[in-house]
Formats: C-alpha cells, sequence, structure tokens
C-alpha cells in the first residue's frame, strides 16, 4: 500500500467518522481504521465523495498508508481501550511519527502516555476536540498538547479543519507539553457545567417565580441571546424550550425526564482543584446538582418536606424580575469562568505548561460548546495584562459585576423566599464576596485548628509561626 495519506483516523464513531470527514473536506487524504471492517466501508461509500479516502483492515495497512511523520489520530473512548489502541499501533511506527489521542482523556493518563512514547522517539498529543458531532464536522475548538516538534507537523493541519472567531482566527493553539490540552479540555467542560446548571435556574426562577411559560422563556432566552449574553448555550436553550413534543403537544422541556446524567469530565474539574487547592465553588455546585437530580429515590421520599407559600406576581413585577435575572446570570457566568481560568492558571503552574490564557479564551470563541460572545472581552483582559490574578480584577467585569450585584442579591433572595434552589447562581455569588471581604472567618477556622490540633497559626502584627498552650495557662509560644 502506498503511503499517500497525510492523516488516518482509527475509531469511526460518529465524533471520529466527521473527524476524518472534516480533514478531507480540507482537502486531506485521510486514511480510515476501524475495529469493524463494517463501519469503515460505511464511511467510504456514504461519504466517499467528500475527498480522498483510503479505507483500511488492519493495523499494518493502516499505518502502511501515512506518510511521514505519520499522523495517526485516535477517537475511541477514554481509558483501557485508548491504551490498548496505542498498544497496538505504537509497535509498527517509528521515530518522529505521532499519536493523537481526540477523546477525552484524563490528563492524568495523557501525562503517562506522553512519558511512554517520548522514550520511545514517538510524539504523544493529548489533543481536546470541543463541539460535538457537528463541530468535529464543521470545525472544532482545538486544544492540542504536546511536544512543541508535532505542533509544528500538525498544527496547520488542525488550524485548517478547526472553526474560526469572526475575525477569522482559526480556533486552536499549542496548549503545552504532555497533558496540558486535555487538562484545558477538561476545565473547559468543568465551566460547561457551571454555564448550564447556571442557565437552567435562571430558567427556574422565570417559571416558577415570574411564572412564564416555556415557550415565552424561550423568547427571553432569545432577546438575551442579542446582548452581552450572547451564546451557543444560549441559543440551543431557546431552542429546546420553544420545542413542542409531538406525542403529546406539551413544551417538551416538560416530559424530558428531569435526572441530568455526566460523563465524568466536570466531576474530574472538581477533583483536580480540590487537589490543586483552587476554588471552584459555581463548578462543584453544577456537579453536585447534577448528582442530586439522578438520586430519584431520596427526592422522592423528600416531597413531603415543608417549603414556602410565595405570592404569585404580577405582569410588570415579572418583566421587571426577569430583568434581574438575566443581570444575576451574567455575573455568575462571568464568576464561573473566572474560577475556571484560575484553575488553568494553576495547574500550569504546578506542571509547569506555561499555558497562555488569553489563547485559550481566543480559542473558545468559535467551535466549541462555551462559545460566547464575552470570549472576546476575556481574551483582550489577558492580552493586555498577561499576569492577570482574576478576570475579577479586571477593570471592565469589576464594573459590569458592580452593576449587577444588587440584581443579582434580590434574584437570590427571592428564590430563597418562594423556595427556588440556585445553588450555582449562589455559589458565585458567596465567592465573589468571599473575594471582596476584608476578612474571612478562616481566622476562628485557624484557632479552632490550633485548640484541637497544635495545627499552629499566623499573627497579623508580627511574623512567624505559633501555638497558644490552650491546655495550659493559655500562654503564646513560637511554633
Amino acid at each position: 500500500m502506498s503511503s499517500t495519506a497525510q492523516i488516518g483516523v482509527t475509531g469511526l464513531a460518529v465524533m471520529g467518522r466527521n473527524l476524518a470527514r472534516n480533514f478531507a473536506r480540507n482537502g486531506y487524504t485521510v486514511a480510515l481504521h476501524n475495529r469493524t471492517n463494517a463501519r469503515t466501508r460505511a464511511l467510504v461509500e456514504e461519504f466517499g465523495d467528500e475527498g480522498n479516502f483510503v479505507a483500511t483492515e488492519s493495523a499494518e495497512d493502516f499505518v502502511a498508508a501515512l506518510e511521514r511523520p505519520r499522523r495517526l489520530v485516535v477517537m475511541v473512548k477514554a481509558g483501557e481501550p485508548t491504551d490498548a489502541v496505542i498498544a497496538e499501533f505504537a509497535p509498527l511506527l517509528e521515530p518522529g511519527d505521532m499519536i493523537i489521542d481526540g477523546g477525552n482523556a484524563h490528563f492524568a493518563d495523557t501525562r503517562r502516555r506522553e512519558k511512554e512514547l517520548r522514550e520511545r522517539g514517538i510524539h504523544f498529543v493529548g489533543t481536546g476536540v470541543s463541539g460535538g458531532e457537528e463541530g468535529a464536522l464543521n470545525g472544532p475548538s482545538i486544544m492540542p498538547g504536546g511536544s512543541p516538534e508535532s505542533y509544528d507537523s500538525l498544527g496547520p493541519m488542525l488550524e485548517k479543519i478547526s472553526a474560526k472567531a469572526k475575525n477569522g482566527d482559526p480556533c486552536v493553539t499549542h496548549i503545552g507539553p504532555d497533558g496540558a490540552g486535555h487538562y484545558v479540555k477538561m476545565v473547559h467542560n468543568g465551566i460547561e457545567y457551571a454555564d448550564m446548571q447556571l442557565i437552567g435556574e435562571a430558567y427556574q426562577l422565570l417559571r416558577d417565580v415570574a411564572g412564564r411559560s416555556p415557550a415565552e422563556i424561550a423568547e427571553i432566552f432569545r432577546t438575551w441571546n442579542t446582548g452581552r449574553l450572547d451564546s451557543y448555550l444560549i441559543e440551543i436553550t431557546a431552542e429546546v424550550l420553544a420545542h413542542t413534543d409531538a406525542d403529546t403537544g406539551k413544551p417538551f422541556v416538560d416530559i424530558v425526564l428531569d435526572q441530568a446524567e455526566q460523563k465524568g469530565t466536570g466531576r474530574w474539574t472538581v477533583q483536580i482543584a480540590l487537589d490543586l487547592g483552587v476554588p471552584v465553588s459555581g463548578i462543584a455546585e453544577a456537579v453536585f446538582a447534577r448528582a442530586v437530580s439522578g438520586h430519584a429515590g431520596l427526592r422522592e421520599a423528600s416531597q413531603h418536606l415543608a417549603g414556602p407559600s410565595p405570592r404569585a406576581m404580577g405582569e410588570d413585577e415579572a418583566a421587571a424580575f426577569a430583568d434581574r435575572v438575566e443581570q444575576a446570570l451574567y455575573a455568575s457566568k462571568v464568576v464561573s469562568y473566572t474560577q475556571g481560568f484560575h484553575q488553568i492558571a494553576a495547574g500550569s503552574e504546578q506542571y509547569e505548561w506555561n499555558i497562555d490564557l488569553g489563547k485559550v479564551a481566543a480559542i473558545w470563541r468559535g467551535g466549541c460548546i462555551i462559545r460566547a460572545a464575552f470570549l472576546d472581552r476575556i481574551t483582550q483582559a489577558y492580552e493586555a495584562q498577561p499576569g492577570l490574578v482574576s478576570l475579577l480584577a479586571d477593570k471592565g467585569f469589576a464594573e459590569e459585576i458592580a452593576a449587577a450585584q444588587d440584581d443579582w442579591r434580590t434574584v437570590l433572595t427571592t428564590a430563597v423566599t418562594h423556595g427556588v434552589p440556585t445553588p450555582a447562581l449562589a455559589a458565585t455569588l458567596a465567592y465573589y464576596d468571599s473575594l471582596r471581604a476584608p476578612r474571612l472567618p478562616a481566622a476562628l477556622t485557624q484557632g479552632q485548628r490550633d485548640y484541637f490540633g497544635a495545627h499552629t497559626y499566623h499573627r497579623t502584627d508580627r511574623d512567624g509561626t505559633f501555638h497558644t498552650l490552650w491546655g495550659g495557662d493559655r500562654t503564646e509560644i513560637d511554633a
């Protein structure tokens, strides 16, 4: 078999198939491989007119079809299946070749695989791909890690197939070494969890407090999507809420079981944030909200619990409340992105990745699930201040949240009064208030820790580490 394919894709389920088609549509000859040959043949039969494909039936034929340096994209389930594919193909490759893992792998697995393959002279490129099946076909946001040398060879191809921001910039950049790409994709998904939960809470408030129907709320979201909340998730929220179930004639959202599922990346985000000591409370509450929704037995057993008896809102009051919800939603979204970028910065420092936060924001402007108009401003904020500690330290965002905070607080007060759960909206406000507070109760916490465990403390008025003899005369000693 002649080595004519510039890139190959193994694993031809929906994401792999669409990514292969994307490469072919952009003028690349694409080698195809799948564990079951029927899927390979089906792709060529159905989409062979979209570009040049080389169908292969064995690992050896697949590798032989690739020109050097070989670029082999793996699109299989994360975990053991990925390790199995690497074990199958790595012995067939030569130094300088590369394996690109486009799945949702845990970044720690990517770091391990990259190290093992680097010792054999093979480049392993852990690559986050966001945008779902539509993005994979028409242009995703792409987050490749790995060596700079691998990006020199692979980058131009990824830039060509990626989504493009409104200014034409490709939504791909070299994130950093080893697991950096998959780490950033993990945090992207964590922000996505928070974004979706915040939108869900806004919907619930408009329905249960303002008394709006799903169709009416759809129009509210469409209006919001013309302003600063302009984003893919707001757009599709309006579409979902406007949809009517064909079988029952009821709003679609009312016939969907209210138990949200998850695949793990949001959970990983929170777990790693805990390891790094980074507060991502908005993301965490979004993950826990999905967990609560899934505990059907617990929820059923709690239906007898008492709640408030709120009064109904009048039309003018409901309209004003909807405006306040927009303010609260926007402020909370800014905070959740702030938390996500803080976690990226902390991971970059921990693993010495040197991630450019401005470039991360820039490649999320198109293709990915959390693409939003205000990512332009986030990009600009980090470009103007590369050492920006927090988005809340940016003058523009700080002023917007200051203007929104009264409505934000009113919305949460109203939610509590009406008994509507808003864990993510509340957590993001608490985070904001924690950062701006001149003193936190952590001083008392340290006193308690010193009392029961002699864990010591620092003073505000002089340097050093101290312990109080709580069980004795309560004098203070240097520790």
